[in-house]
């Protein structure tokens, strides 16, 4: 663990540490639209987390997001969890991901993502993680 992430667990003691995306375009896409303010959700098959449970959102808690090479991000603070299945997930849901304009633009590429991770099925349950930004690492 780096001297700045054992510094930040003093701040954020319990704060898990995590990325965004599968790929370090996609990873640093995702910080900008959350530094932004537009990125206010995210979401995974719940599946995920019952193999990882530590890797698990509690509401409350504030993790950090690092970059794809592990440099601390940001730290988000989770304020809402949902599980849905990715079929009924809502136009609300979908654009407070910020990744897309529309409902139809969320469903194609995050059925692309879950195809890369693991497989998809449209009636799987997936666990939407609502956050805010509590603080943006850059500014350090």
């Amino acid at each position: 663990m780096t001297e700045e992430m054992e510094d930040l667990q003093d701040v954020y003691p319990g704060a898990g540490t995590f990325k965004f995306g599968d790929s370090a375009e996609m990873c640093n896409r995702l910080n900008a639209l959350v530094r932004a303010g537009t990125k206010t959700a995210s979401c995974d098959a719940l599946a995920n987390f019952q193999t990882e449970p530590e890797a698990m959102p509690k509401l409350g808690r504030c993790d950090i997001a690092t970059d794809w090479d592990d440099v601390p991000a940001l730290v988000t603070r989770t304020v809402r969890l949902e599980q849905i299945r990715f079929c009924d997930v809502g136009e609300a849901a979908a654009l407070a991901e910020g990744e897309n304009a529309d409902l139809a633009g969320w469903r194609k590429d995050h059925k692309a993502f879950f195809e890369r991770n693991g497989g998809f099925d449209p009636e799987m349950l997936l666990l939407f993680e609502h956050f805010e930004l509590v603080e943006d690492l850059a500014d350090r």
